[in-house]
């Protein structure tokens, strides 16, 4: 079995974004007691799994990002500056009302 289907099998039963060093250790220990994992390759194995892992975290942050500023607009939710813009108003014009 080669390392890409290994991988992508774990990862797609445990999710890239939950992945924790010690998780990784565990699966590659799994795999040597398997025979899948020469017990020479564990070290690279976490680490490969570790980094591809991380890889998948942040292209899902991008992808999360992107859909995110495409639907808030549809939604009409202000922006943090206009939210921001539009408090220093009312408290202006509590501030006059005073």
């Amino acid at each position: 079995m080669s390392d890409l289907i290994i991988k992508k099998a774990i990862l797609a039963g445990l999710g890239a974004l939950s992945l924790t060093r010690g998780k990784a250790e565990e699966i590659a220990k799994d795999l040597i007691k398997q025979g899948e994992l020469a017990k020479t390759g564990e070290a690279k194995f976490v680490k490969d799994l570790m980094g591809w892992a991380e890889e998948s975290k942040v292209a899902v942050e991008k992808k999360v990002e992107v859909v995110v500023k495409k639907v808030l607009p549809k939604l009409d939710v202000p922006t943090r500056k206009e939210f921001n813009e539009l408090k220093a108003k009312v408290a202006s014009l509590v501030g006059k009302k005073r």
